[in-house]
């Protein structure tokens, strides 16, 4: 049996900025930079998959300007139905329609002289893009069935999961809104693309959630921990860390793990699926190159029972080369959205 190892904390790799810790060289860069970002009123719009933790980057942001005591307002663009959203945001009056029977502000009024943040943008419906236009240009608030502008000053942060520019060539989503809210884009790095921060987000989790007790995991669970992709990123981590910390007593096994995280390796699934390719003599380079990206291709749409975006984000590619590949190689799938 493995024997269980101090997680290491070395403080002289950490950032640990407010709910920010890493020790991973390229988000602290990313770091260093939001600490300069945040001291101006620019518009931010933070890239990253779901889970990596683009809220406590704008929570981080709005806390170390000079609007930290006013609101941060948060919204989640995919959680509102598009019926209500524009009466959440910018407001109503009384009258304004059947069940309005008082007035109300929206949420841009309620963060006027601090931060909103829009979490989900790529999720804001195309009717009402362009009179988010106008507020991030006027400065100013109509609301649902008024005539007159209200001033508001705020401070915008957007998020987004996918590519917006993609989203822009498409046709749903605004080129002009698009340039507005991309003054300074800051890509937040999947957990995958810095596994040097897994064994501190670890440490950190026990301590949060256990606090009383004393968790170390196994060499073994720590290593597959590491090696494991996590398409969920921090979120799944500390989903699967609170999990343990609920359970474990002592030292946290191999076993103590979900099973996708303590399942053999996937390169070792792929040079298994790939066996008669690699040893295969008669098979040029291109021809080894072209086996060995289709099986990953139909690992990862398995894995995501047929989800492109969830089979793409695994292999940490962009949807439309995924598909470009998908084409490529004539694989077919059934496609779950």
């Amino acid at each position: 049996m493995a024997h269980a190892q101090p997680l290491r904390t070395d403080a002289s790799l950490m950032v640990h900025s407010l709910s920010l810790i890493t020790r991973n060289e390229t988000l602290r860069s990313i770091l260093a930079r939001v600490d300069t970002i945040a001291a101006s009123d620019s518009s931010v719009l933070l890239i990253g998959e779901t889970g990596v933790g683009k809220e406590l980057f704008a929570e981080y942001i709005h806390r170390t300007s000079s609007r930290a005591e006013r609101p941060l307002v948060k919204v989640g663009l995919a959680a509102l139905p598009h019926e209500l959203l524009e009466t959440e945001l910018f407001g109503h009056e009384r009258g304004a329609f059947t069940s309005a029977l008082n007035e109300k502000k929206g949420l841009f009024e309620l963060s006027d002289r601090g931060t909103i943040f829009l979490d989900d943008i790529d999720d804001f419906p195309l009717a009402l893009q362009s009179k988010l236009l106008r507020v991030l240009e006027s400065h100013e608030v109509m609301r649902v069935g008024g005539t007159t502008p209200i001033p508001v000053d705020i401070r915008l942060i957007t998020a987004t999961k996918v590519d917006l520019k993609e989203l822009v060539d498409r046709g749903i989503f605004r080129a002009d809104l698009y340039y507005r809210i991309n003054v300074v884009p800051i890509s937040i790095p999947p957990l995958r693309e810095r596994r040097d921060d897994i064994p501190l987000l670890i440490e950190h989790f026990l301590r949060r959630f256990a606090p009383d007790k004393q968790l170390v995991p196994a060499e073994e669970a720590l290593r597959a921990m590491v090696s494991y992709s996590w398409p969920g990123n921090v979120r799944e981590l500390r989903n699967v860390v609170q999990r343990m910390a609920l359970f474990a007593s002592d030292t946290i096994q191999l076993k103590d793990l979900p099973p996708e995280i303590r399942t053999e390796d996937p390169l070792q699934l792929l040079v298994k699926s790939c066996h008669q390719c690699l040893v295969d003599d008669h098979m040029s380079y291109d021809q080894v190159i072209a086996c060995l990206e289709t099986n990953l291709l139909r690992q990862a749409l398995e894995n995501a029972d047929g989800n492109r975006a969830q089979a793409a984000k695994t292999l940490g590619m962009s949807l439309s080369t995924f598909r470009d590949k998908l084409k490529k190689y004539r694989i077919d799938d059934t496609e779950r959205t």
